[in-house]
């Protein structure tokens, strides 16, 4: 086991029926640092963590989170706090209520912090589940998590329709929780301004199948934006150009950057932001161009 990883994936595959399943998938995220995974609705970013938290089994590959292999003891759901984009409690308890129900499932409950991360949301006790808001009922979830001392936070398009005050506090707290070293974050979105400024690594998935995992500096440094007129992008041989989009006045596509070179000089390169990698991973590729042989030209 490595317990200087919050969690990782190595080979899984899962059939999810109705013609999708995982492939695959292999990614890993060191302790104490938060995870962004990336990809288009129905790319696999659910049931991804989904067979991470052993919700549900794989067909083939291994999984370990915090030094135990999946699925783990019935304890391992101490360490673990999940908040999804809607909330899983009953909507007639009130915040108070929540407490006593939750209680006796956690080990290291603490009431004391979470009736003061309730009083720092702004959360009523009185209030019912089902009177808050979007924003509330998140920060209600988190407050539950934070409040079992959980080590691993999972979070799975948690911030789908809220406004960009509360998503700007969701930074704010997820920064708060990273204060201690053991804690870790895996957050699942298709908004990737969210992770701009608190993700580490990222992992793109598209159809199921990982395109690339690792530290997002280095991930950013692998692409290129490219632009050029309606056939500037035409024809090329050794590029693959990802999620290309054409128009009547121009063209525009995903390259890796190790390709641009193949482009010439008639169009414009620039370094991608992180959503226009996710928008172009997420879009059909354009196959690239092959020598009579069958090989890519210009790549090794």
């Amino acid at each position: 086991m490595h317990n200087d990883l919050a969690f990782t994936l190595r080979g899984v595959g899962a059939d999810v029926g109705n013609g999708f399943a995982l492939r695959d998938v292999s990614f890993e995220l060191p302790t104490g640092y938060v995870m962004g995974l990336i990809g288009a609705n129905g790319a696999g970013k659910t049931t991804t963590i989904r067979c991470l938290l052993g919700m549900r089994g794989i067909d083939t590959g291994e999984i370990e989170l915090l030094g135990h292999r999946v699925p783990g003891p019935v304890a391992l759901r101490q360490d673990v706090g999940v908040v999804v984009d809607q909330t899983y409690l009953v909507g007639d308890w009130r915040l108070a209520g929540v407490e006593r129900a939750l209680r006796p499932f956690y080990d290291r409950w603490d009431g004391d912090r979470y009736r003061q991360l309730l009083e720092e949301f702004g959360l009523d006790l009185q209030a019912k589940v089902k009177d808050l808001s979007r924003g509330m009922a998140m920060k209600l979830m988190i407050a539950v998590a934070l409040s079992h001392r959980a080590r691993l936070l999972v979070f799975d398009e948690p911030t789908s329709g809220l406004d960009p005050v509360s998503r700007d506090e969701l930074v704010g707290i997820i920064g708060d929780f990273l204060l201690d070293e053991g804690h870790s974050v895996l957050f699942s979105t298709h908004i990737t301004s969210d992770l701009d400024r608190i993700g580490d690594y990222l992992t793109l998935v598209h159809d199921g199948r990982v395109v690339r995992t690792g530290p997002k500096d280095e991930i950013l440094e692998a692409y290129r934006v490219v632009r050029g007129g309606p056939d500037d992008l035409s024809d090329l041989v050794g590029v693959e150009l990802i999620g290309a989009r054409r128009t009547s006045t121009g063209a525009e596509a995903l390259v890796r950057t190790e390709e641009a070179d193949f482009l010439g000089g008639g169009v414009l390169v620039e370094a991608p932001t992180l959503e226009e990698i996710a928008i172009h991973i997420g879009s059909p590729s354009m196959k690239p161009a092959t020598h009579r042989n069958g090989h890519r030209g210009g790549i090794a």
